[in-house]
């Protein structure tokens, strides 16, 4: 409950405090503040309530025969757009696939996590670098990796990083930015898939460095 406990207590502070503010611009300050702890909240509710519906909608939910490479064709053409608009570059190479790369999925649901992974590594992409999707098969599996240039996963949440509610961020990110559920999500979708998504840090070899991180998704052939 703490998760919405915080930007409600800030809420309340702002409202109080504004009540006793008569200073324009603190008053200004102060309502952009209770602003944003509104949109903190809204986005908070509305990704518990799907997150707790999550399990019964993939139970009822058919699969089917999917193309990934065309899925994944897809997203690259639709993230070119949006690239237009942004210092980060998106990068898909997926040659390594072709019509004949299939699993049995969803793809709504399967978009919905490629979504999501892209937009974590754009998130903590530092500007005019580039996030890399890249696609294989290996011992009957698709290996899907989504790899950025950020500050990388904390030392030993590479795990936790998918439990529901982690929120821990880079010195100056914006915990108001994120619900902590994007990567439980993902997981349970995946998991619902057969297969299984997992993270580590990618390191300078020499000195040992973080240099960013690598999301991978693993989903059975067909």
């Amino acid at each position: 409950a703490h998760e919405i406990k915080n930007p409600l207590t800030s809420l309340r502070s702002a409202v109080e405090t504004a009540r006793k503010v008569k200073d324009v611009k603190n008053k200004e300050t102060l309502m952009d503040i209770i602003l944003h702890d509104v949109h903190r909240l809204d986005r908070l509710i509305t990704d518990i309530s799907r997150a707790s519906r999550l399990d019964a909608e993939l139970s009822k939910e058919e699969m089917q025969i999917l193309n990934i490479y065309d899925l994944l064709k897809h997203m690259e053409t639709m993230h070119t757009l949006v690239e237009q608009k942004s210092d980060i570059a998106v990068i898909f190479n997926i040659k390594e696939l072709d019509e004949t790369t299939k699993v049995m999925g969803n793809e709504v649901r399967l978009m919905q996590v490629f979504d999501n992974l892209i937009s974590n590594a754009r998130t903590f992409s530092p500007e005019g670098s580039e996030v890399l999707i890249k696609a294989m098969t290996k011992n009957h599996m698709v290996v899907i990796t989504v790899s950025d240039h950020g500050p990388g996963i904390p030392e030993g949440k590479a795990e936790s990083i998918f439990d529901r509610f982690y929120t821990e961020r880079p010195k100056g990110e914006d915990y108001g930015n994120h619900s902590g559920l994007g990567l439980s999500i993902a997981k349970q979708i995946i998991s619902a898939h057969s297969g299984r998504i997992y993270a580590e840090n990618i390191t300078d070899e020499q000195s040992d460095d973080v240099k960013g991180a690598v999301f991978t998704v693993e989903i059975p052939l067909i």
